[in-house]
């Protein structure tokens, strides 16, 4: 089986609509982790890609002929039922920008590396757990309903889903109680990236953001106390680990505020799979067990670390 098809494979498998099943999707999945006929599926990449890019890879490596002018349906067909289904996203570019890229989201790059691999149906299932699959959503007419939730006392709204289900309960039922007075410096929805990013604050207290970087899923400031949560749900990119402890470490190197470190997790069977992953001296909030913390070693509970 050649490339294309075993692509065409792993796209079902994703529940992908059979119009995401076309040549044009496999080729442009393939493009964007950087994959010829003859590359290995553990070489497979994420760089940051234009749709150019894409049509000037698959002429090359899979002999097609798709023209420049064919953009378009390559950003309807595939592009945008990709960033959907949570295979892609975007730089957050204006989409008329000539800096306007996409790359694969870490999960689907895992994903592709594991293909012929035996924890392949284990990366499928973890990403099926977390992302409602595209065929799904496309099934049913009913309008989704968004979820509203109260940020620095403003209503805003949530697309749906199990990963905004665990930001709401961050920041209307761990908030209140493990961080009272806060203020919410950034949050992302599943659509909306940057739904909450007080940037100016962000830079008065040291943070370096880049394309690049990663946020935790929510930061919270307590001005008073000069304390800085960064609270990590366990839905989107996984816990915190050694890391990502380290990541986010790197990012605030010049941050002067405390940090502390938080995994939020939805329920107890959750928190189980991750347990053994789970970084000393961080901090676990369950959200079916609101009012409790589980603390990992060391001599602070919810105070700062460096």
């Amino acid at each position: 089986m050649g490339k294309v098809e075993e692509v065409r494979a792993l796209l079902q498998e994703l529940g992908m609509p059979k119009a995401q099943l076309a040549d044009i999707c496999c080729l442009s999945l393939l493009a964007m982790a950087g994959l010829a006929e003859k590359t290995s599926w553990q070489d497979a990449t994420n760089a940051w890609i234009r749709i150019h890019d894409i049509i000037a890879f698959v002429n090359e490596n899979y002999g097609t002929t798709y023209a420049e002018n064919s953009r378009e349906t390559f950003r309807k067909q595939a592009m945008h039922p990709f960033r959907t289904a949570a295979l892609i996203e975007d730089n957050g570019k204006a989409t008329n920008s000539p800096n306007y890229r996409y790359r694969l989201t870490a999960e689907t790059l895992e994903i592709i590396r594991s293909v012929g691999e035996t924890n392949q149906n284990t990366m499928f299932q973890r990403f099926l757990a977390y992302h409602d699959r595209l065929i799904d959503m496309y099934a049913s007419k009913k309008r989704m309903t968004k979820m509203p939730v109260r940020i620095n006392e403003q209503d805003f709204a949530f697309s749906p889903g199990k990963h905004n289900e665990l930001q709401k309960a961050i920041l209307e039922e761990f908030a209140p109680r493990f961080a009272p007075n806060a203020e919410c410096l950034y949050v992302g929805d599943t659509v909306e990236k940057d739904l909450v990013k007080n940037a100016e604050k962000l830079k008065s207290i040291g943070f370096a953001i880049t394309l690049h970087d990663k946020m935790p899923d929510v930061v919270l400031y307590n001005v008073d106390k000069n304390w800085l949560y960064f609270v990590e749900a366990v839905t989107s990119v996984g816990p915190m680990n050694p890391k990502r402890l380290l990541e986010i470490k790197e990012m605030t190197e010049n941050v002067t505020a405390g940090k502390i470190f938080v995994t939020a997790f939805p329920d107890f069977g959750t928190y189980k799979k991750f347990s053994e992953s789970l970084a000393w001296e961080t901090e676990v909030w369950i959200a079916e067990a609101p009012d409790h913390m589980i603390h990992l070693d060391g001599d602070k509970f919810l105070e700062p670390r460096g």
